[in-house]
């Protein structure tokens, strides 16, 4: 019961008990480690008192050990002065008994009075200790005053080896040995980092008074070499935040250690010769040093960055060189031969990123977008859904252009324009490959049967093949020239800067030569396409049905249904064709080439060309002429001659009369002649005079557009073939005829549509 009372009066004590245990063992353990932490404090404190208290015996120590030195130092002087007096006594007594001795034998010669070589030496000694105690306090500017006026005035020092004596050789080795110290103090003066600028040009000057010349201009050159790095290695990080214009932090950075360089070197060694060219052999390194620094930190080489960040780096380095210039540094031709090697990589890698980015090779940049001149330019070409491709390609070819040269600075420019020039040829020449790859018919050059930049566009009527030609135009013609006109003329106006120009910066003679030799070569590009379009247009025309000729040299046999010869003579049926094939082609023209006149003429110029330069060099053709078994009639040479005739007049009325084409076509005539008169023929007697054929010429062109004004039945209804007056081919106005010069309406004065109801057209 008393139990269960208990229970009663205390019902938790069993679930208090064990939580009381552990608090209670939790508290001695704080308490312990709070006597720990008290001991260690009081350890530390201890501990740290007596730290204070051994610095403090350390202070009074250095300062009692300074103090001894002074006094042993007081007391060699006094020692030395004891022996200085105790031989100077012993010399004066022994001298004494010298001089009674010779007075003794010769009264007659007087007594010498040599001065004591104890206290020549006394001095010696007192002027070391005095420079010990000078080098030992770091006072070498005293210590060299010191030391040079002893050298001046010592007649001992000046002797350049001669010693009579031990102690002036003793005494010389002491004075060397004491400059060799303090040369050594002022060398650590000017290697210590922490050295300001006036106190380095004192420790300088100093070793320069010691005859230590080279080395302190040595100590100069390693000084502002270590300050540079030390520059260098703060820049470095920031590369990657500001790419682009890093080079030209860090030229700034090179190029002014450079002048305050050479600038100290003048003031404190002067116009030395020698001191110039180590100068300048220093700065040469620190050169090669920056151009590393700019490759290995720059943007990726093929990259617009990278270019840019070329071109600053050429643009801000070659202004400072041209301060330099001022100081007498020229170091531009060596900047640019350092830089050629990267400039050229940088160069080189952007045209060939230019190149996939061009034909969709590799994705495009998201600041890539289009030009709206440009794309305005070219739209105007798009005949159909299609042919948007080839506009597109256009489009992106100048884009892409447009963007490399924005990167250019003018100085870049002045000294790598002829490369930016050859580069952008190359890809114009790659960009005309792939637009002869997306014309009809095969490929005059067959590697470009591989070709794996291609276009992918085909195209298969006369409109879209016109736009092909007219986009390549419109850009060599315009927008490319203009795009380099006008980088160009940006570098022309800012290169010359206001104290003139340097000897290396002058802008070139030949820059002029550079851009038309270019511009020509734009020219042979674009020719290449539109002699294929015309190889082939004209292919098509000859061949058009079924593989066999039409410009067959049988219908100039006989005279029968092929030869139409009465009182009002017409060219052959092939000649008629291509007389409205001419025709047809102008009518596409106009409409796809609006405003393009001059392309126009062009186009239609070299076809017709074409046409005559194909049967010149027709084997075939000549050799029916030339087969002994074949008869010849002078009815089918006047045939030959008057188509000859009738195709000059052609290019001659529609406004594109060609030298060239006027030189072949003669040629092919004096080819039928000596052909058909090898036969018998005579010429003179069977043919009529030259007027006659030009005049026949032009009537039946007449003829031709008087009843083509009154059918109703033509394929053909255009009068576009009428051109400007303007010759763009390689003619003047003085060749429009094989006989005659003479002034005839052409197809404008005409005023009449073009249908020929006269031959039938085996493409019909």
């Amino acid at each position: 019961m008393e139990s269960s009372e208990e229970e009663e009066d205390f019902p938790s004590i069993e679930r208090i008990i064990p939580q009381s245990k552990g608090i209670r063992n939790l508290c001695c353990e704080l308490l312990n480690l709070k006597d720990a932490v008290e001991n260690l404090c009081g350890n530390i404190h201890t501990k740290y008192l007596a730290f204070l208290r051994i610095f403090e015996e350390a202070v009074e120590m250095e300062h009692e050990l300074i103090e001894l030195r002074k006094h042993i130092s007081a007391q060699g002087i006094l020692v030395q002065d004891l022996m200085t007096g105790v031989c100077r006594e012993l010399e004066e007594w022994k001298q004494s008994i010298g001089d009674n001795h010779e007075s003794q034998h010769d009264p007659e010669i007087p007594e010498l009075q040599d001065p004591s070589p104890s206290e020549k030496n006394d001095g010696k000694i007192i002027f070391l200790e005095n420079v010990d105690v000078l080098l030992a306090e770091h006072k070498v500017e005293e210590a060299l005053e010191a030391l040079d006026a002893e050298e001046k005035n010592s007649s001992e020092l000046k002797d350049s080896g001669d010693t009579s004596t031990s102690e002036v050789s003793e005494f010389k080795s002491a004075f060397l040995k004491r400059k060799t110290m303090l040369e050594d103090q002022l060398v650590q003066i000017i290697e210590q980092p922490s050295s300001g600028v006036l106190e380095m040009k004192k420790a300088l000057s100093g070793l320069i008074k010691l005859g230590k010349g080279p080395l302190a201009h040595q100590l100069l050159l390693e000084s502002y070499g270590l300050r540079l790095q030390k520059n260098i290695e703060v820049l470095l990080p920031l590369c990657r935040v500001c790419p682009k214009t890093f080079s030209a932090t860090l030229s700034k950075l090179v190029f002014s250690i450079i002048s305050l360089t050479t600038k100290e070197s003048a003031s404190i060694f002067g116009d030395n010769p020698i001191y110039t060219n180590k100068i300048v052999q220093w700065a040469e390194r620190e050169i090669e040093y920056f151009v590393r620094l700019v490759k290995e930190n720059a943007p990726s080489s093929e990259t617009v960055s990278a270019l840019r960040a070329a071109s600053i780096c050429i643009q801000s380095s070659l202004n400072y060189c041209l301060m330099l210039e001022s100081q007498g540094m020229k170091l531009s031709k060596l900047l640019l031969v350092v830089l050629r090697t990267y400039i050229e990589e940088v160069l080189e890698l952007n045209f060939r990123r230019a190149r996939r980015l061009l034909f969709n090779l590799v994705e495009p940049d998201e600041s890539l977008l289009f030009s709206r001149l440009f794309a305005d330019s070219l739209s105007a070409f798009a005949t159909s859904s299609e042919s948007c491709i080839i506009v597109d390609s256009g489009t992106r070819f100048m884009y892409i252009v447009e963007d490399i040269l924005e990167q250019l600075t003018p100085l870049a420019i002045m000294h790598f324009g002829g490369s930016v020039l050859s580069r952008m040829s190359q890809l114009f020449d790659k960009y005309i490959d792939a637009l002869i790859k997306a014309l009809p018919g095969p490929s005059d050059d067959d590697n470009l049967i591989e070709l794996k930049e291609t276009i992918p566009f085909r195209a298969e009527t006369d409109s879209e093949q016109l736009a092909i030609l007219a986009i390549a135009f419109t850009i060599f013609d315009e927008l490319l020239p203009n795009a380099v006109m006008i980088t160009w003329k940006r570098q022309n106006e800012n290169s010359e800067p206001k104290n003139g120009p340097p000897e290396n910066t002058v802008p070139s003679a030949s820059t002029t030569i550079e851009l038309k030799d270019w511009k020509r070569h734009l020219q042979h590009l674009f020719d290449k396409l539109r002699d294929h379009f015309c190889r082939q247009y004209v292919l098509s025309f000859i061949y058009a049905s079924e593989g066999k000729t039409r410009l067959n040299a049988r219908i100039y046999l006989n005279t029968g249904e092929d030869l139409y010869w009465g009182s009002d003579p017409l060219p052959s049926l092939p000649f008629q064709a291509l007389f409205a094939k001419l025709q047809e082609l102008a009518t596409v023209a106009g409409e796809v080439l609006p405003e393009k006149e001059k392309l126009q003429k062009i186009l239609l110029a070299r076809l017709t060309e074409t046409v005559i330069i194909w049967l010149s060099d027709e084997q075939e053709f000549w050799g029916v002429f030339e087969d002994d078994s074949t008869p010849l009639q002078s009815l089918g040479l006047q045939q030959l001659i008057l188509d000859m005739h009738f195709t000059v007049e052609i290019a001659r009325y529609a406004g594109y009369p060609s030298r060239h084409l006027h030189q072949s076509a003669s040629a092919i005539i004096a080819r039928a002649i000596r052909t058909f008169s090898a036969t018998g023929i005579d010429p003179g007697s069977a043919l009529p005079e030259d007027e006659w054929f030009v005049e026949t010429a032009k009537l039946a062109i007449n003829k031709l557009l008087s009843v083509s004004c009154g059918s109703d039945t033509s394929e053909v209804n255009e009068d576009h073939i009428i051109l400007p007056d303007e010759i763009v081919t390689d003619s003047d106005d003085t060749a429009s005829s094989l006989s005659t010069l003479e002034s005839f309406e052409s197809f404008a004065s005409a005023s009449m549509e073009l249908d020929s109801p006269i031959f039938t057209d085996p493409e019909s």
